[in-house]
């Protein structure tokens, strides 16, 4: 008897379970090697955002960044690699928005999660990305934002507000209107 009722809540879990679509994406081994978002947007309210961010790492010039280097400054952290067509599809975006909001105080990184320093260095001089990449083969700074908000998809683009707090994550490619203005709100906080 035991057994009937613990069948159909298993049931009722994988059901669930297989609606979501980056657990079909994982599931559907269609060979494309990433989980793509949807591009939802998630907007954090001040009052809800919770501690500063706290990572670090490295640079593919060598540079160590920690976290702490971006207090008082908007922050846009985009995960990404060289391979990844959304990640493509978005750059000329993100090189705008850099253009036209670092000069306001908003700080641009790239984390690259798969490539190899020389892949990584063509991907950023065919694009004309002008912000520097965290080298993140290790995963350390993935890993250190999954307690904050986790990226979950490639490409993922997070940004944080003047104190260091999550404001705002984009699952998949960043309409650049909408990052925009997240990146404007951040700023006129």
């Amino acid at each position: 008897m035991a057994l009937a009722v613990v069948l159909p809540v298993s049931l009722v879990v994988t059901s669930c379970a297989a609606e979501d679509p980056l657990a079909q994406q994982a599931a559907a081994g269609d060979g494309k090697n990433y989980i793509a978002g949807d591009g939802s947007v998630t907007e954090y309210a001040a009052a809800d955002r919770g501690e500063p961010v706290e990572v670090s790492g490295t640079l593919f010039d060598g540079t160590d960044v920690s976290s702490a280097d971006w207090d008082g400054q908007v922050t846009v952290l985009n995960f990404w690699y060289a391979a990844c067509a959304p990640c493509r599809e978005e750059a000329a975006d993100l090189v705008s928005l850099h253009d036209e909001y670092a000069p306001q105080g908003a700080a641009f990184y790239g984390v690259n999660i798969r490539d190899e320093q020389a892949t990584a260095e063509a991907f950023e001089r065919s694009f004309g990305i002008p912000y520097a990449s965290f080298d993140d083969k290790d995963g350390g700074v993935l890993l250190g934002m999954t307690q904050y908000v986790p990226p979950q998809a490639v490409p993922t683009t997070i940004v944080l507000d003047r104190e260091g707090r999550v404001s705002a994550r984009i699952l998949g490619l960043a309409d650049r209107g909408t990052l925009k203005a997240l990146i404007h709100d951040a700023l006129a906080e």
